[in-house]
């Protein structure tokens, strides 16, 4: 797959080369509060991109390290996970930034360039987003890129500290995607 982007952001499939820019993205510990891992050390960053690699290969997930186009520095990432060619659909997820770039563009550019990529280039029929029941910040990004608020998945996951996290569930399917579209292109790229 090649990269994906636009004047805003570059997603570059995630490669070994790429651990030291995730180790110095990674390093703000609030980044990690909602999420399976914790990359503030490289030992772990290193075993996540063999993961994305290994994962990559087998074709069960694909990674992408997230660039400002500006800056050339890594500042996250985000993956393609549960893709099912049989039932042309995945999972955008495990989407994460260093937090100077929260409440800014940057995200809302990664999602519209891999919806754009998932629809006009792969055809599938649905993609969903899932995020904890406590992520408030991240279910209104969700909303607010139009997807659809499918419902909560109770006690779906064991978080890395041992709690219990129900997940919301949304998705675009293909029916939505010209109307999702234009709302990113008329109000949220900006």
């Amino acid at each position: 797959m090649q990269k994906l982007e636009n004047n805003v952001v570059q997603l570059n499939p995630m490669e070994l080369d790429h651990v030291e820019g995730i180790c110095e993205a990674a390093q703000d510990k609030r980044i990690w509060e909602h999420m399976s891992v914790d990359l503030t050390e490289k030992s772990r960053v290193i075993h996540y991109v063999k993961d994305a690699i290994q994962k990559r290969e087998q074709g069960t997930g694909f990674a992408f390290v997230i660039v400002n186009k500006k800056t050339g520095k890594i500042i996250g990432a985000t993956w393609f996970l549960d893709i099912s060619a049989q039932h042309k659909h995945l999972e955008i997820g495990s989407t994460w930034m260093n937090p100077i770039y929260w409440r800014t563009n940057f995200n809302t550019n990664c999602k519209y360039l891999l919806l754009k990529y998932c629809f006009e280039e792969l055809s599938l029929n649905r993609v969903q987003i899932k995020t904890g029941h406590e992520n408030i910040r991240s279910q209104k990004a969700i909303e607010r890129i139009g997807a659809v608020k499918e419902g909560v998945l109770r006690n779906h996951m064991i978080r890395k500290e041992g709690t219990i996290r129900h997940t919301v569930l949304y998705s675009v399917i293909k029916e939505d995607w010209a109307k999702v579209k234009k709302l990113f292109q008329e109000h949220l790229l900006i």
